[in-house]
């Protein structure tokens, strides 16, 4: 049978602390095994554009656009720390968020906002 495809994958990282699109954020897009979920491979690495998207548009489109098993990991305390009124301590309430999904309609946009 032939899949379908079309879908794509967008982001779009927002700073609701500074009211701000959150540019220059270091994300990774990981996709896990189809047959062992504790196994995992990075897809690609971006850093968020000046409105906090992705520079280079859709983080997965076309063949790369897979049925499966994701995780988004974003390095928030890395961002947070450029602004020193958002870092009291030195410990940061957030550091690395992780968000797990999954991707089954590879026809669909699927879009992740933070």
């Amino acid at each position: 049978s032939t899949q379908r495809s079309g879908g794509f994958l967008t982001c779009h990282v927002l700073d609701t602390a500074n009211g701000v699109p959150a540019a220059g954020m270091r994300i990774e897009l990981y996709k896990y095994d189809n047959t062992d979920t504790d196994t995992k491979q990075m897809v690609k690495s971006f850093v968020t554009n000046s409105d906090g998207r992705l520079p280079s548009g859709p983080a997965l489109k076309g063949a790369e656009f897979t049925v499966g098993q994701y995780q988004w990991i974003f390095y928030v305390g890395d961002y947070f720390a450029r602004f020193s009124s958002s870092r009291i301590c030195g410990t940061p309430f957030l550091d690395v968020v992780r968000l797990d999904f999954g991707l089954d309609d590879p026809t669909d946009h699927y879009h992740v906002p933070l």
